[in-house]
């Protein structure tokens, strides 16, 4: 398939995936007051209020927070004219701003971006990734970084994160609630046996279902990112040869917090350690497979 079929197809299975987020809060919810009854109605604006704050102050300040955790140094164009060129060349071509532009002082090759909006984006480059790659290597990896600025992945991250986030605290309660005795003085003797049983469940596995759907989504916006590479370059070639040389090279950057291991290019996580459903980026080869599908259109 084209870039453009790419980027419809993983642009719908976002909203499919968002979605199924909203339906299993909306299920979680359902399980606790079926469980504990109307005593808990208060709690699922607690906890969606707890998650909104941790997660949304990390948004408005991600650029920042971004830098400090990578150790990350703005550079300016003095510093590496070369590098600016490439990144203006798809400033221009994709018509956004231009970003700030950062350095990572280590030697395995990779790039990040971040920021909350297109007018508040960085992007940072590892520099081992600056000297294993050529021009058009590193056009393609500019690209894919700046096309989840177009595409607006960190708020994305955000809206997935700020859910998860609310349904593990909201699921964390009751189970303490359970534990403690919350709700023993509901009346369950009415109550459906099989119904409560499956409350049950739901509040045990939702948390695990959230990490899922928030690992699916991160995977279908690495997705979306690619196509949108080349939508900006015309050249699936740059890219998928610029991710063969991060598949061949086995150097893992020193900076790899799993609460940061999604903005990456490729993820620092072993992938042998982590299984495919819990994998914010999709296997590498299928990424270069991809791409060489484009490539076969051109």
């Amino acid at each position: 398939m084209n870039f453009r079929t790419q980027q419809a197809a993983n642009r719908r299975k976002t909203i499919v995936l968002l979605i199924g987020m909203g339906v299993l809060v909306w299920l979680v919810a359902l399980a606790a007051l079926t469980y504990f009854g109307q005593s808990t109605t208060s709690i699922v604006p607690l906890a969606v209020g707890i998650a909104l704050v941790s997660v949304w102050g990390s948004y408005y300040g991600s650029d920042k927070l971004v830098l400090t955790m990578t150790g990350a140094k703005l550079i300016q164009e003095s510093d590496n004219p070369k590098l600016f060129g490439l990144i203006q060349e798809i400033t221009i071509a994709s018509g956004l701003p231009m970003p700030k532009v950062a350095i990572v002082i280590d030697s395995a090759p990779n790039a990040f971006a971040t920021g909350r909006n297109q007018d508040h984006a960085l992007i940072a480059f590892t520099t081992g990734i600056l000297d294993v790659m050529d021009r058009d290597q590193l056009q393609g990896v500019i690209a894919h970084e700046l096309a989840h600025v177009a595409n607006r992945d960190t708020l994305v991250s955000a809206v997935a994160a700020t859910t998860a986030g609310a349904i593990a605290i909201l699921s964390d309660m009751l189970m303490r609630m359970m534990w403690f005795g919350g709700g023993r003085d509901r009346d369950r003797s009415g109550g459906n046996p099989l119904l409560l049983v499956f409350s049950l469940l739901i509040l045990i596995l939702a948390p695990i279902a959230a990490v899922l759907l928030k690992s699916a989504i991160s995977r279908k916006r690495e997705s979306l990112a690619d196509a949108t590479a080349v939508a900006f370059t015309r050249n699936p070639a740059g890219l998928r040869s610029a991710l063969e040389v991060l598949e061949r090279d086995s150097t893992v950057v020193h900076q790899k917090s799993n609460s940061i291991a999604h903005i990456w290019i490729e993820s620092p996580l072993d992938a042998k350690a982590v299984s495919k459903m819990f994998s914010t980026h999709p296997p590498i080869a299928e990424r270069i497979a991809v791409l060489k599908a484009m490539e076969s259109l051109n």
